[in-house]
């Protein structure tokens, strides 16, 4: 690709669908962190045990990464906006459904559906902009925008959910999905635009059934190797799920319409992008998972704190996650996205000089560089993918993307998770004195050495907790580094698979420019 077709320039009528297609995107991302604060609440309600209450907290976005892609496709088929409508219809009906559970097995069922609904709103949303914005640079900054409203859907998670729970009962955090949903249920059909295949086809069963086959055991199993390590349960969860996924592509290869066009796979944007995704789900969530246990651990931070420090790496990512795009409306993508990727590199060096003592701002530092240079792959990324697949397939490249971001998320956590279990139980020393039963939780994990210093008296449990906080620092440091060669890695890839790509157009950060700005009313 050499040139760029600019394409039609939106009206002030596309901008405010942008608009509405940022509320139901800010709103499957609170979904995914308001639960957390009620869960002690609903779990005595409702009498959840512990496993009920891990999976009702899984569940959303297990199911969510399972059917991204069948949604995807579905919308190439029938139309991403008659998708994105029934998953809103669904998603509302099962927040009131959730809202009003009356057992755990009622609320774990509503989870499902809402996870389910969600699955429809990112592939129908990336798909539905590539329409709305044809012009690279207006949908560079429309990319900005709709990134952050997914970054201000993380944020205002757990805030709104705390207020809400100040108030009312646990119910009432999901009745947010209901204004919402109804808001695009009303203004949808006139605002959104109708597209479809023009030759739909029918939806192959067998394909639908072995995608979900393939991707619902290995997210699972990725899971669980987060929370428990790895066990012969977990690993033949993968294995089964990595057959399914070779018996679905097997059957992609021969049939006349498949329902995912493996040929999308050959495109250099389209598998260059899809990699970046999940290197950088990958980095952020793992970090993310070392970092907060350390503030937590380490520095002795409360959880609401941990929470309100995070949410200034939070903001550095939605500047850069604007900036970016604005900055490759002059310069080649390629260049911004690398040289992001060479900045976050410098943010994984500067978390390497974390110390146990007075290590806080040192990591708020790291975190802060990191996310500003690593941002830009989300919303940047994402424009280059929509402009680089064709428009009829729009719905299965934008499910592909998002379902690499959430593959990266699973593998960040158990990988990056285990690398710092790893490095941790190399290094604890635990005194001779702690007693057998004990000494081996507490030489397993950070969380296991806290807990068991509370039953040891304080010369022990001090000589405990200074080496585990040493342990745990080092292992921070091991996954900082293996971020640091990724970030090196994904930056000379961007570098070389999109040099041919120009610029994008002209602007100004994290905004259109008044030339494509909506008009007045």
């Amino acid at each position: 690709m050499t040139t760029v077709d600019m394409g039609a320039r939106a009206s002030r009528r596309e901008w405010l669908a942008l608009a509405v297609l940022c509320l139901p995107t800010m709103l499957t991302t609170v979904d995914i962190s308001v639960l957390i604060l009620a869960l002690p609440r609903l779990a005595t309600d409702l009498g959840a045990s512990a496993t009920q209450q891990l999976w009702v907290t899984d569940i959303y976005g297990f199911v969510i990464a399972g059917f991204l892609v069948l949604m995807g496709v579905l919308g190439d088929r029938i139309g991403h906006r008659n998708v994105l409508l029934g998953g809103a219809a669904g998603f509302l009906v099962a927040s009131l459904l959730a809202a009003y559970s009356t057992s755990i097995e009622m609320l774990l069922v509503s989870r499902t559906l809402l996870g389910i609904s969600a699955a429809t709103v990112m592939p129908s949303v990336l798909a539905l902009i590539s329409q709305l914005f044809p012009n690279p640079a207006q949908m560079g900054a429309a990319m900005g925008i709709w990134g952050t409203a997914v970054m201000l859907g993380v944020i205002l998670g757990p805030v709104v959910g705390g207020l809400l729970l100040d108030y009312f009962w646990w119910g009432s955090i999901f009745l947010l999905g209901v204004p919402v949903m109804a808001l695009l249920l009303l203004v949808g059909p006139g605002l959104l635009p109708a597209s479809r295949h023009p030759r739909p086809g029918r939806l192959d069963l067998p394909s639908a059934l072995l995608s979900l086959a393939a991707l619902l055991p290995v997210i699972y199993g990725l899971k669980e190797v987060a929370r428990a390590g790895w066990d012969a349960g977990a690993a033949g969860t993968i294995l089964v799920g990595l057959a399914c996924g070779l018996m679905f592509v097997h059957r992609q290869r021969y049939l006349e319409q498949p329902m995912l066009d493996l040929a999308l796979f050959r495109n250099p944007m389209v598998n260059t992008i899809i990699m970046l995704g999940l290197a950088f789900g990958f980095i952020t969530a793992g970090t993310g998972l070392v970092a907060t246990l350390y503030m937590q651990l380490v520095v002795g931070l409360s959880p609401l704190k941990v929470a309100l420090w995070m949410l200034i790496p939070a903001a550095a990512m939605i500047v850069g996650g604007n900036v970016g795009p604005a900055i490759a409306r002059t310069v080649r993508p390629a260049y911004v996205l690398a040289a992001g990727m060479l900045l976050a590199a410098v943010g994984a060096l500067i978390v390497m000089q974390v110390s146990v003592t007075g290590g806080l701002a040192t990591l708020l530092v790291g975190l802060v560089v990191m996310y500003v240079g690593g941002s830009p792959s989300a919303t940047l990324a994402n424009a280059v993918l929509m402009s680089s697949a064709p428009p009829e397939k729009a719905g299965a490249a934008g499910s592909l993307s998002s379902t690499g971001g959430e593959l990266g998320v699973a593998l960040g956590v158990a990988i990056l998770g285990s690398v710092a279990g790893a490095v941790y139980g190399s290094a604890v020393q635990v005194p001779a004195e702690v007693p057998a039963p004990a000494a081996v939780p507490a030489g397993e994990s950070i969380v296991g050495a806290v807990a068991v210093a509370e039953t040891l008296p304080e010369p022990v449990a001090a000589q405990l907790l200074d080496s585990a906080r040493e342990a745990f620092t080092e292992a921070l440091h091991g996954a900082s580094l293996i971020n640091f060669v990724l970030f090196l890695a994904v930056a000379l890839m961007l570098a070389i698979r999109l040099r041919g790509l120009p610029p994008t157009g002209a602007g100004h950060p994290g905004m259109p420019s008044p030339s494509e700005a909506p008009p007045a009313p």
